[in-house]
């Protein structure tokens, strides 16, 4: 059984045939249809209901614009291009602005094709010209429910695929650190004078950071930097490194190239760590501007690489080296503290004695 029902829509008068089905389900809330006419709202709840969906219906883009205030949820909407009260494209935009995963299917007169192509740029998912049959309306119902369906299921797997993908390098970039990590302590294993040295190290500098007000990924750059300031080392010959004299000019040079290489070596896979980069980098510069390898002076200095400046030279002060005894903690800091200003950073300084103002502890054990 059909019936025809009558539409007086002003300008765009039209003729919706509705075919009845055996089917009529009503509870969920799935669709809301913003249309002036009585007649033709109550028709297309009906439609809609009838196949298997909720409808809400609001007489006016006001009206319907409140309820979407309160039901963020709702995944389909049917509205009508003219009004009352309301332009339809004022409707539109404001509606997606409230609702943008929202399906959004337009009743568009015959002769509104340049409003139709606005609706869609604006973010309508269709259109519908009047008249339409039940069957046009019902299949382009589906049509847009499917697309919405589709858009979320790909946004849903793009984020996860974007997660996952992000996971997967933060996952290689700390395989990648670990494994220098290890070949870091491999090396000074090898030599019974700096054994642990990179470890403590990391472990002053976050504590001396801590006193300097760092808290979260500025503390874990101080950590990394710490552990990782003499991979450059991987470069500097057995001989040099264990020689038990002075240095002479040409192997000294050679020991200084370990802070540039060490930041060749890391750049590849920490190019979005510059903070670590530049503690590599720069853990022997000093404020005097006589460090290297690059001759900074004070605060053009990174204030990380100053810390782990600090904290480097306390350690390798109190650990017996091949060319000298160990100092005691006390020697160490009465240094620090006679060089602060020149070779150190002065606040650096204060902010090592702080963290670690009973000396009897130090060194760290691991």
């Amino acid at each position: 059984m059909a019936r025809t029902v009558r539409l007086k829509r002003g300008v765009c008068p039209g003729y919706l045939r509705v075919v009845t089905s055996p089917q009529s389900v009503g509870a969920a809330v799935h669709c809301l249809i913003v249309v002036g006419d009585d007649g033709l709202r109550r028709v297309l709840a009906r439609l809609i209901e009838m196949h298997g969906l909720g409808s809400l219906q609001a007489p006016s883009g006001d009206a319907a614009l409140a309820i979407l205030r309160e039901r963020r949820d709702i995944p389909l909407c049917i509205s009508d291009i003219h009004l009352p009260g309301m332009d339809g494209i004022v409707f539109l935009r404001e509606a997606l602005g409230l609702c943008p995963d929202m399906a959004v299917l337009m009743l568009i007169g015959d002769s509104n094709v340049s409003r139709a192509v606005e609706c869609l740029r604006i973010g309508a998912l269709d259109y519908l010209n009047k008249p339409a049959t039940s069957e046009e309306i019902l299949a382009r119902v589906d049509k847009a429910l499917e697309k919405r369906e589709l858009v979320l299921r790909n946004r849903f797997y793009q984020s996860n695929l974007e997660t996952r993908v992000r996971e997967l390098d933060r996952l290689n970039r700390q395989s990648l650190i670990n494994g220098v990590q290890t070949l870091v302590h491999a090396l000074e294993a090898k030599d019974a004078y700096t054994s642990g040295h990179s470890a403590r190290v990391s472990r002053y500098a976050v504590k001396t950071a801590v006193q300097l007000g760092y808290t979260g990924d500025r503390l874990e750059h101080i950590r990394l930097g710490g552990e990782l300031h003499d991979i450059g080392k991987i470069g500097t010959r057995e001989s040099v490194l264990n020689k038990a004299g002075p240095l002479s000019p040409e192997e000294f040079d050679h020991v200084k190239g370990h802070a540039a290489l060490g930041e060749r070596i890391l750049a590849p896979f920490l190019s979005d760590s510059p903070t670590v980069l530049g503690i590599v980098r720069s853990h022997h510069e000093r404020m005097d501007g006589h460090g290297f390898p690059d001759n900074l002076t004070g605060d053009t200095i990174p204030v990380e690489a100053r810390i782990v400046a600090v904290v480097d030279a306390f350690d390798a002060m109190t650990t017996s080296r091949a060319y000298r005894p160990s100092r005691t903690p006390v020697g160490a800091v009465e240094e620090l503290q006679r060089h602060a200003g020149g070779h150190f950073d002065a606040t650096v300084v204060d902010a090592f004695t702080r963290a670690f103002s009973d000396l009897t502890v130090l060194p760290l054990s691991l």
